[in-house]
């Protein structure tokens, strides 16, 4: 059985096309009808994926070619999900490396590629985006391997096979003379240079959980590769935790198999093939399921250290329950509880107060991700800063999380950044010319540095900048870094904001908020033009007499107010405000809602 499968894994950089070439493999091999309606991107299902136009979760799906079944797992390029790319390597025996053939080869392509080539996998390299003008085919090739041998690849790895292709298309060639039909000779190299399923067909049942998912009819089904035997509905299986602690025994309810872009309920899971198994209700992520004989777990790599933490509180504003119905600090606990369950790369624990719970993860993408989704299912809670989570060395010494940034600007905004990223600390690599009137700047800067510096780059740069993030290590503390120079400016009162009073307030600095919007003592309404906070009131109107009629304010004339999404939010507060999320609204405001707690506050770190 295991020669008639292959198991792959699609990896690239974000946004180089992963997605969309599942889409032509899908269509390709008759997974779908020819009269089917499809949309685009299939495998992102997620709502958050489809609005952001990137992979979140790793899904799997399966085609068949010429009576060969090939099990295809999408995976996240964005680093902040880079736990879902190293346990998903896990159980597939070969991999394409996507690469764009303008951009080549970016921070995240190097991640996802020594994380391949450490387990021993052999790449295929397919250049994807050959169609677009500024392709660069041969180039790109030739970084592609410079990459590989950088990384420490083997003599065997260095021999990897290059197509050119498009997904958007829907061909792939293996030279740039042959003619742009189809994808058939991608799908005949996965068959001749992925080897088959090394697998013991005959010995017991053994799986390493890979992913886990909650369903609200038959609970947890945990995803992964069958190393050896085989399992039947029904069948008794034991979980064993990574360490070999026994979790519980329980009753295989049901075994899903992939197909085509359905899940399809089978009978019997057999060695090398990728299949969900529900009926447990304790394994987890990294758990080995087994027969119940078995005693040894299969062995898992673990996952690299979160490096970015924040605090998750209940929302203490006076507006707080009004439009959300999740919003007590047991029900934030038990949603987080259930997230870090099922992403490993992310832990959550209790703090000195009762209503206030640390998340660290990889990033503020992931935590991003995490917050959105939970304003969306109903929850209000109070988001602080992100802060870096430090380590120590051997001799005591502090040290902090630094990051490699790949940046690519028009040679006319090089100056700024270079500047700007002096300011944070960041550390000039590399400064090459990348043709078309660009330069590819390469930093190494501490997290710390770069949290909230990505809208002042977008700014800095007339939104052409383009800035890549990979984490590059732990190095000793580099020192003060200097945060947000300007204040802000904080509302004093209670109600509905009306127009006259903030035109008024708008010649202090930028507004976050329209005319109409309820606000709060304590609420931030917009940035100061200058240092220091300033308090306002927002809700005054204009004084009616005999000699002024109420028509008069028909001629007030407010600016846009410059709406914060939630990333940019959480990246532009300091240490003593919040982000207030709700399942309508993002607010800011102060950590001390009393303008004397604030004093008080400012005194104490003073003396500090």
């Amino acid at each position: 059985m295991s020669q008639e499968m292959r198991n792959i894994a699609i990896i690239a950089h974000v946004d180089h096309g992963k997605t969309t070439f599942v889409d032509a493999f899908l269509k390709q091999s008759g997974a779908y009808r020819e009269n089917q309606q499809i949309v685009s991107c299939a495998l992102d299902s997620n709502d958050l994926e489809r609005e952001r136009g990137i992979t979140i979760f790793a899904k799997c799906t399966s085609v068949e070619w010429h009576n060969v079944r090939i099990n295809i797992v999408d995976t996240p390029g964005h680093a902040d999900f880079g736990g879902e790319v190293e346990r998903i390597l896990s159980m597939v025996d070969g991999v394409i490396l996507l690469v764009d053939a303008a951009e080549g080869p970016l921070p995240q392509t190097k991640f996802v590629l020594s994380k391949a080539l450490k387990l021993g996998l052999r790449p295929i390299v397919v250049i994807n985006k050959i169609d677009r003008a500024d392709a660069r085919p041969q180039e790109v090739h030739n970084e592609i391997f410079d990459l590989f041998d950088h990384l420490g690849a083997t003599e065997e790895q260095l021999d990897f096979p290059t197509l050119f292709a498009s997904g958007r298309e829907g061909w792939a060639v293996n030279d740039l003379t042959e003619e742009h039909k189809d994808i058939s000779p991608l799908f005949q190299k996965i068959i001749d240079h992925v080897p088959a399923p090394q697998c013991d067909e005959n010995g017991p049942f053994k799986m390493l959980v890979t992913t886990l998912e909650a369903d609200p009819f038959v609970g947890r089904i945990l995803t992964g590769r069958i190393l050896s035997g085989k399992i039947k509905t029904n069948q008794s299986v034991k979980a064993i935790s990574r360490d070999g602690n026994f979790v519980e025994n329980a009753r295989a309810s049901k075994i899903i198999a992939f197909r085509g872009l359905k899940r399809q309920a089978i009978d019997e899971g057999v060695a090398g093939d990728i299949v969900s198994i529900a009926g447990l209700t304790q394994a987890t992520v990294s758990d080995t399921l087994c027969d119940v004989s078995v005693t040894e777990p299969i062995h898992a790599e673990p996952i690299d250290p979160p490096t970015l933490a924040m605090t998750f509180s209940i929302n203490t504003s006076p507006l707080a329950g009004t439009e959300g119905d999740k919003v007590t600090s047991r029900m934030i606990w038990d949603r987080l509880e259930k997230e870090a369950e099922g992403n490993i790369a992310l832990r959550v624990s209790r703090t000195d107060t009762t209503d206030a719970f640390e998340v660290a993860g990889r990033g503020e993408l992931q935590l991003g991700v995490l917050i959105e989704t939970m304003r969306r299912e109903g929850y209000e809670l109070s988001v602080s800063r992100p802060r870096v989570v430090y380590q120590e060395d051997e001799a005591g010494r502090k040290l902090e999380p630094c990051e490699e940034v790949v940046i690519d600007v028009d040679d006319a905004y090089t100056g700024v950044v270079v500047e700007k990223m002096s300011l944070r600390k960041g550390e000039l690599q590399e400064m090459i010319p990348s043709g078309g009137g660009k330069t590819r700047l390469t930093f190494v800067a501490p997290s710390r540095g770069l949290i909230g510096y990505y809208s002042e780059f977008l700014t800095d740069t007339c939104g052409t900048g383009v800035m890549n993030r990979l984490f590059h290590g732990y190095a000793p503390y580099k020192g003060q870094i200097t945060g947000r120079r300007n204040g802000v400016l904080i509302s004093t009162e209670q109600g509905k904001a009306v127009p006259y009073a903030l035109w008024n307030i708008q010649e202090r600095g930028p507004l976050f908020i329209p005319a109409g919007t309820t606000v709060y003592a304590g609420m931030i309404i917009g940035a100061n033009a200058k240092p220091g906070d300033i308090e306002v009131n927002p809700i005054k109107g204009k004084k009616l007499t005999n000699m002024r009629a109420a028509g008069k304010d028909d001629n007030v004339l407010l600016y846009p107010p410059r709406i914060m999404p939630l990333e940019v939010a959480l990246s532009y507060i300091e240490e003593d405000e919040l982000v207030e999320v709700t399942p309508h609204n993002i607010r800011l405001r102060k950590k001390f809602l009393d303008s004397n707690e604030r004093r008080k506050y400012e005194r104490r770190k003073e003396e500090a």
